[in-house]
């Protein structure tokens, strides 16, 4: 099921930004801090309509999707992370206090943690009350 179908967000467009790729120091073990792994972000945004619907074809009257990009680097630009839970609730939050985001849904995958499985992650989702 489409997140658009829930009546909370059925007035409102996803943007998306999908499979970037960073190289970050994340992970709890001693073997994980000792090089950078590659991490696999997903994020979607969902605005209202009303408010990003453009009139005159202008970047400013929309949401421009380059502040999830920003995000992303500011949040793993910090030092350390221990664990995906922490780096997925820090992009969610800063994304989700932007005036014009109702919700929004942060995955992240450790494509190389086992070499019998594609990835590794953890995914949230959460809606302004």
């Amino acid at each position: 099921m489409s997140l658009l179908a829930l009546p909370e967000l059925r007035d409102c467009r996803r943007i998306f930004l999908l499979d970037h790729e960073v190289e970050i120091s994340i992970g709890w073990h001693d073997y994980e801090k000792e090089e950078h792994q590659r991490v696999r972000l997903n994020v979607d945004l969902f605005v209202p309509l009303a408010a990003t619907t453009p009139r005159e074809d202008n970047l400013n009257e929309v949401v421009d999707y380059d502040v999830i990009r920003d995000t992303i680097a500011r949040c793993v630009g910090d030092g350390h992370i221990h664990l995906q839970e922490t780096l997925i609730d820090r992009v969610a939050s800063t994304l989700l206090a932007h005036p014009q985001v109702r919700a929004v849904r942060v995955s992240s995958e450790k494509p190389d943690i086992y070499p019998d499985c594609r990835a590794v992650g953890i995914e949230v989702f959460h809606i302004k009350p």
